[in-house]
């Protein structure tokens, strides 16, 4: 009896954990300004190579100003961020989790707060295999407890990928839209069916609201797989991304219209207006990225200040049609209810408050239209070939036998030759 409910108790949690799909989220309002990327690049892509010298670093402040006992752990992940199915010990070498143990308490800010960081892999949480992985932070060593989750990637570089950016074929979007073709060479892999042994996902400016899962090419030429369907990968171009410049709370900048300061501070935004149906203008981005930045002080991390910023949109629509929300990599484009306008009559203009951390910001509008309820920031933002974007390739392979997907190319390219995107 006691094996049969040990079997039963072991399959049920492997299919609760099949049945979970993960993403970047937060549980708790009190994390804020969460940064994953490689060492070796602020802001980059948190890939590392796997069995490399390689490092991520993770920073996140708690505003609750109190240290608490955080730990964090990986999970092996398919092409759609399911679980794989493996047992910690299979993907995972020395312990299955570990504590954070390295914090600092804010110094000369009005708000307070915690800041942790931790440098990974380390000599007690190392990756196996290649692939997606998802990061937990949780309490008290209880994955119960959870308070993010992060997506991070293992590569094990063994494809080749070309690609390039032309108009869309649709002569309708030939204006508005950007399509991407690539040829992806396996090389000496053994592929017995690229329909199930590979996938390709494409992601615009590491945006999981703007990617495509391709799950099989158009052609194959001798170890070639092609990919370039004329009605697949063709992505809205959006416009360039609005910014606002906070490394100073003492002066104003770039988006800036007052900074106030009594308990705290608080920074008025400029109005933004409707880009929909305006022309194309250059304008300098990081492609929906944040940095967290103080001119003010010496050590950002420990030393930026929290300020209540007011952002106001014209949208030149009005609250029975839809809802605008603000997006960019610091919320991870996610239009929820932290991130929600509301109408202001007064004003007529859509407003809200986010507090965020001194640094540099990108940032867009989205519209959440009440009679379709699908979002879409072209309605606010317009689109343009002409758009500079980044595209990511995520090549994703299952060895003969495996339980699981290895992530065996990553390429990124870029639609602009400026080198400092």
């Amino acid at each position: 009896m006691k094996g049969l409910v040990f079997f039963l108790s072991v399959f049920l949690f492997h299919l609760t954990a099949y049945a979970q799909q993960y993403t970047d989220s937060v549980y708790r309002p009190s994390i804020k300004s969460i940064e994953l990327y490689n060492q070796g690049k602020a802001g980059s892509l948190p890939v590392i190579n796997l069995n490399s010298g390689d490092k991520l670093v993770l920073g996140f402040d708690d505003l609750t100003g109190q240290t608490s006992n955080f730990y964090y752990t990986l999970e092996h992940c398919d092409a759609l961020w399911n679980s794989s199915r493996l047992a910690p010990a299979e993907y995972l070498q020395s312990f299955t989790e570990d504590q954070i143990i390295n914090y600092k308490y804010s110094s000369g800010t009005y708000q307070k707060y915690v800041h942790y960081e931790i440098i990974f892999p380390n000599n007690n949480v190392i990756p196996k295999y290649a692939g997606n992985y998802i990061l937990k932070v949780y309490e008290d060593g209880d994955q119960q407890k959870l308070v993010f989750t992060r997506k991070l990637y293992v590569l094990n570089s063994r494809v080749s990928v070309s690609a390039n950016v032309v108009p869309s074929n649709n002569v309708q979007y030939r204006q508005t839209n950007q399509k991407l073709n690539f040829t992806v060479d396996y090389g000496q892999l053994r592929i017995q069916n690229p329909a199930t042994d590979m996938r390709v996902l494409v992601m615009q400016n590491y945006r999981s609201d703007a990617s495509v899962l391709n799950r099989e090419p158009n052609t194959i030429r001798g170890t070639q797989l092609v990919y370039n369907n004329v009605n697949t990968n063709d992505f809205a171009g959006r416009n360039e991304f609005r910014y606002f410049d906070m490394r100073s709370l003492k002066t104003g900048a770039h988006g800036i219209n007052r900074i106030y300061q009594d308990t705290g501070f608080s920074v008025q935004l400029n109005t933004d207006a409707n880009r929909n149906g305006q022309p194309y203008e250059f304008q300098f981005d990081n492609n929906g990225n944040f940095f967290i930045l103080n001119q003010d002080g010496t050590d950002p991390r420990v030393d930026a200040d929290y300020a209540r910023v007011y952002f106001s949109l014209d949208a030149r629509r009005s609250a029975a049609e839809g809802t605008p929300y603000v997006i960019g990599r610091f919320n991870n484009f996610k239009p929820d209810a932290n991130s929600t306008l509301k109408f202001d009559a007064a004003s007529g203009r859509f407003t809200t408050m986010l507090l965020l951390k001194q640094g540099v910001y990108d940032y867009d509008y989205v519209w959440m239209d009440n009679a379709t309820k699908k979002a879409d920031d072209t309605v606010i933002e317009g689109s343009h070939f002409e758009t500079g974007n980044d595209y990511q390739l995520f090549i994703y392979y299952r060895p003969p036998g495996a339980r699981w997907e290895e992530l065996a190319g990553l390429q990124q390219i870029s639609t602009t030759k400026n080198q400092n995107r």
